[in-house]
């Protein structure tokens, strides 16, 4: 019988290894003093959105993404993370920064603006792409934020792993297929993710206004989930009909990017009677099932750092997979951030165990099991009757959830030995907690903390964001780190024009030239 993954592992010393590499995406929605999404533009001062490395937009010119760069420990990570919320704090005026993933007050589609990028060709391809997620599905579940979580490991990792494995691939190749080995890995136990860190169990009334949902009524203008762990997650969140038809395949690189180049180019007849252009305005990229790869909802991503110009899927298949991204978190709307320190440890233990445990091939079968199983936990993972399949028996949620704590034990032990601390045996305690009920998982947490507070969801994110906002506020920022901002803001703000002055196509022909490539 073959070694295991884990007992090679073991062989590797504390001079072996290096750490992980790690980033975030945290997104979050501009708010005015009545709790309803802000109509005001991207503030100046925060810099360009289309080319400050750090501050920019997702969907809606209202919904800020605060992107830390690549570290290689967590308390570097959230410091940045800090840094730069403590910036955009400093400059919001009179509005503030949503700490939840369901949104503020908002009154339709008109009331969320799409984000704007200026006039240069790539700025308004970002913002034509954004038309048309509001033309295939709405700008309503646009509004919604979450954290992306992105994990890699070091070049010295992978060249003692490949020899240690005795791999004889290109580097390329080999990374690209240990990372998909993680994420099958991920898709298999995704799901205890939406138990620990779910905390979108309740929204504002306005966000369902007209539309039939199965929610029960919290107050005269909240509704939540009596189980759930994440609307966001869920069929009132991010979903896409099209989609369902696809079978994007996680399997491996090939596969992978074969299904998603398909998707792209694919008709849908829905998105061809829309059509690209409404009064002369182009209103989507084009007509397939997906505009672009990032049209592709999914709980997790390969990724690689794209050049300019150059599509994602172009740069997986032309240099490998640099990193994975977790998408499937929630904000965390008790931490001033949206993430906190035990999550990211955890999260790092899970996704290099996810890399060291056997991990075969998902079939279509395990591929409905998985996902029902996903499904299962966002809608009612508060349960505690739910059973989920595992190993082919079904096993209630709670014993499930304590297996997969207890397989990560060992892996623990030894990265704290190697780091000569506790980091990771804390950070699987504080799981621990909350599933043996010392404390609460984040949904059930929101639930009770809006009951204590006699608020219903708009009115407890609110005070949760001013308090966020006064903390950060109170903080301060070293001069040199404020000065740094300030002149990241003034240099993208000088690209941006820079860039609109340098293009020379008409954006029909740049679009063209895009789509031909």
């Amino acid at each position: 019988m073959a070694e295991s993954r884990h007992s090679v592992f073991r062989q590797f010393a504390a001079s072996d290894w290096n750490g992980f590499l790690k980033g975030v995406e945290k997104e979050g929605l501009r708010v005015d003093r009545n709790g309803f999404i802000a109509q005001t533009p991207h503030p100046e001062v925060l810099g360009s959105a289309l080319t400050h490395p750090s501050i920019t937009t997702d969907y809606s010119e209202s919904l800020l993404e605060l992107i830390t760069p690549v570290c290689s420990s967590t308390p570097a990570m959230l410091e940045s993370l800090r840094n730069t919320h403590r910036f955009v704090q400093q400059n919001l005026g009179d509005e503030v920064f949503w700490p939840a993933s369901m949104p503020c007050e908002l009154d339709g589609d008109a009331s969320i603006p799409i984000a704007d990028y200026g006039t240069s060709n790539v700025g308004r391809l970002k913002h034509v792409y954004r038309q048309g997620l509001a033309v295939r599905y709405g700008r309503m579940m646009q509004s919604i934020a979450g954290a992306h979580y992105n994990l890699s490991l070091p070049d010295s990792f992978w060249e003692k792993w490949q020899g240690a494995l005795g791999d004889q691939q290109s580097m390329k190749d080999f990374k690209s297929d240990q990372y998909f080995w993680l994420i099958r890995n991920f898709r298999r136990r995704s799901w205890l993710l939406m138990l620990l860190f779910g905390a979108s169990p309740a929204l504002d009334a306005s966000f369902v206004a007209g539309v039939r949902h199965d929610l029960s009524r919290f107050d005269d203008r909240s509704w939540f989930g009596k189980q759930a762990t994440s609307l966001r997650m869920g069929d009132l969140g991010y979903h896409n009909n099209a989609q369902s038809s696809l079978n994007i395949c996680f399997n491996k690189l090939g596969t992978y990017t074969q299904t998603l180049d398909r998707a792209i180019h694919t008709k849908w007849p829905a998105y061809e009677a829309i059509g690209t252009r409404r009064d002369g305005e182009f209103i989507q990229i084009n007509t397939s099932i997906l505009q672009i790869e990032n049209e592709y909802y999914s709980a997790v991503r390969p990724k690689r750092t794209a050049r300019s110009g150059e599509k994602p899927i172009q740069a997986l298949d032309a240099r490998g997979v640099e990193y994975v991204e977790v998408r499937c978190l929630d904000l965390d709307p008790f931490s001033p951030v949206g993430v906190n320190e035990a999550q990211v440890d955890f999260l790092d233990l899970f996704l290099l165990d996810c890399l060291l445990s056997e991990s075969p091939q998902i079939d279509d079968a395990e591929c409905r099991v998985l996902d029902d199983s996903f499904k299962d936990v966002v809608a009612k993972g508060r349960d505690q009757e739910l059973t989920l399949c595992r190993d082919g028996e079904p096993t209630l949620i709670g014993e499930a959830a304590q297996a997969v704590l207890r397989q990560l034990e060992p892996l623990a032990e030894m990265l704290d030995s190697w780091n000569g601390g506790d980091v990771y045996r804390k950070a699987l305690l504080a799981q621990r907690g909350i599933l043996s009920g010392d404390n609460q998982v984040p949904s059930a947490r929101v639930i009770d903390s809006m009951r204590a507070s006699g608020l219903g969801h708009r009115d407890w994110a609110m005070e949760m964001a001013l308090g966020h906002q006064n903390t950060l506020r109170q903080e301060g920022m070293e001069a040199g780190v404020q000065a740094a901002f300030m002149a990241a803001s003034k240099d993208s703000l000088a690209e941006q024009k820079q860039i609109e002055a340098s293009d020379t196509l008409e954006f029909g022909d740049f679009l063209e030239q895009y789509l031909r490539s």
